[in-house]
């Protein structure tokens, strides 16, 4: 087996299905950022929030873009969807809201 279809098999994102190819090929096309491959790939935005396969990415990014991790900056980290009352997040618990 090649190179090449190991990177096409291997699973960066698993919650996203991203593969290791995906990754350097939005990297060829000129998204060489973790920003700008987490708006082009998903990677990095399903239930492990990035935990797992963020730094993969980041070491995929220094490779082919000869970038110092430094350099590198992490994606910026957005608010849940759906709002959250602050009492939920202080731990207190109760019925939910009429409106």
């Amino acid at each position: 087996m090649g190179e090449n279809s190991r990177e096409k098999e291997t699973i960066i994102c698993r919650c996203r299905d991203v593969t290791e190819a995906d990754i350097r090929k939005a990297i060829a096309e000129g998204y060489d950022t973790l920003e700008l491959l987490k708006r082009k790939t998903m990677v990095g935005t399903g239930t492990c929030g990035g935990r797992t396969c963020l730094p993969l990415v980041r070491r995929i990014l220094k490779e082919e873009t000869n970038k110092t991790p430094e350099k590198i900056e992490l994606p910026r980290e957005r608010a849940p969807i759906i709002p959250v009352p602050t009492k939920y997040l202080a731990g207190e618990r109760g019925e939910a809201d009429d409106g």
